[in-house]
């Protein structure tokens, strides 16, 4: 798929899992360390690729669903996301990442809620880029 670009982010890693990333504004400057759980040393005060992912999917995926909703003309508020990004073996011995997203709409009705994350799931980027690569899981609540 071709894209006009309109912005490009920028950012640099050195040292693999357990070095350093820089975002080209210098905003990002974070040590990476790879999760005891994967044979890592699990650094504090460090991050993961996996725990990047996770929170620019769960940004993007409420972002998307702001334009979903005003498709819809649907007021949102405290909406949440948060997302759950697995890692593991794959089924042909290589490994593999899967994505689970909890998403809270609180004030509206469960159908509508469960409507406007399948509209967010058709919009937002990370999901149209992981479909069909990776299991995603949505769960819809509308909790206050």
């Amino acid at each position: 798929m071709k894209i006009e670009k309109i912005f490009t982010a920028q950012a640099k890693a050195k040292g693999g899992r357990d070095g350093q990333i820089t975002s080209n504004n210098q905003v990002l400057d974070l040590t990476l360390s790879t999760p005891k759980e994967m044979g890592g040393p699990g650094k504090a005060g460090s991050t993961n690729p996996e725990q990047l992912f996770a929170a620019g999917y769960a940004a993007c995926f409420e972002g998307a669903l702001g334009v979903a909703a005003r498709q819809a003309k649907v007021r949102l508020d405290n909406v949440t996301v948060e997302a759950l990004i697995g890692f593991g073996k794959a089924e042909d011995g290589g490994y593999g990442i899967s994505a689970d997203l909890h998403v809270n709409l609180p004030g509206i009705e469960q159908k509508q809620a469960e409507e406007l994350v399948e509209a967010a799931h058709g919009i937002c980027p990370y999901s149209r880029a992981t479909k069909g690569n990776i299991e995603v899981n949505l769960t819809t609540t509308t909790n206050a």
